[in-house]
């Protein structure tokens, strides 16, 4: 088979290396265009790029997935199959182009977590599992008939960082029993039960912001869910007057009854940090201030004085 791979992050990179691994015809690779990135706005290339410079294979960037000079290289590459993985949403011209069709590999156990940021809204939910799914596109974005699910259990610690490791490495496996299924001709696809959707939307600024009315655990699974990014956040009015931002990576809860009002910080000004919510604290455990780097809280109260005055917003 003459496969064309599409990706753009480090998550896509594992399934496009276990292709090449076991001797697929990668015909294209396509990705993303440089675009500069940083503080130095210096030229990034995407990781599935660098890995696909490594290996030699035909790179195609395009910046309008419709143009006409981007559609005629991919009907050149004459590809029987396209796989997706972590790339943008294609035009129907494009995924309907191979005459086997075009596979997503998606984060999540669909129909649940359809949607941009699926490994994140499983943590913040406090899922107890997630998993992949490979389907074939149609127009509806995560709604294709199924190939494969492979499941993968959330801990009460997992991140949506640590998760996202897991799923990179299960995905890479799922996506190369998908293609076997469809070299071999032997596969059943399976409907998804619409019934069971749940929406996973795009992360905004104002979703990462804590929000201390809420519960202990509903704001430690936010913690999870956005460590280590894009990272919730909170902020608290200094001496000066000034409001400061803190992202927060690593946090414990502890419900209990107290009297204080939410966002009351608790602090011994060494070595612990905690911040009263509806029903009970959050130890504050790894956090990073604006413009500095990220740090353990015995690092950062040796540096700020953050007494029981203070009260995060």
């Amino acid at each position: 088979m003459r496969i064309i791979f599409m990706g753009t992050p480090e998550f896509a990179v594992a399934s496009l290396d276990i292709l090449v691994q076991n001797n697929y015809d990668i015909v294209g690779v396509v990705t993303v265009p440089d675009k500069p990135a940083g503080r130095g706005q210096q030229i990034q290339q995407s990781a599935v790029k660098k890995y696909a410079l490594e290996k030699g294979l035909t790179i195609l960037q395009p910046e309008k997935l419709k143009d006409e000079a981007f559609i005629n290289a991919l009907k050149e590459l004459k590809a029987d199959l396209q796989i997706v993985v972590a790339f943008r949403m294609l035009p129907e011209l494009v995924w309907n182009m191979p005459p086997l069709g075009t596979y997503n590999l998606h984060g999540s156990l669909l129909p649940k977590y359809r949607g941009a940021a699926p490994i994140n809204w499983a943590v913040i939910n406090g899922e107890t599992e997630s998993g992949v799914t490979s389907f074939k596109l149609k127009h509806e974005i995560d709604t294709g008939n199924m190939l494969f699910q492979e499941k993968a259990p959330i801990t009460k610690t997992t991140t949506a960082g640590e998760l996202h490791d897991t799923l990179m490495q299960v995905g890479a496996e799922v996506i190369l029993k998908t293609v076997k299924a469809i070299e071999s001709g032997h596969y059943e696809l399976k409907p998804q039960d619409d019934t069971q959707s749940i929406h996973a939307p795009k992360l905004f600024k104002e979703t990462c912001k804590i929000n201390w009315n809420n519960t202990a655990e509903k704001i430690y699974n936010l913690i999870r869910g956005l460590s280590p990014y894009p990272a919730a956040y909170t902020e608290f009015v200094d001496k000066n007057h000034q409001t400061l931002g803190v992202k927060i990576f690593v946090s414990e809860m502890e419900e209990t009854q107290h009297p204080y009002q939410s966002g009351d910080v608790k602090s011994d000004g060494k070595s612990f940090l905690k911040v009263a919510c509806s029903n009970g604290f959050i130890h504050i455990k790894e956090l990073q201030m604006a413009g500095k780097k990220r740090m353990l809280i015995e690092e950062f109260l040796r540096g700020f004085k953050m007494d029981d005055g203070f009260k995060f917003i």
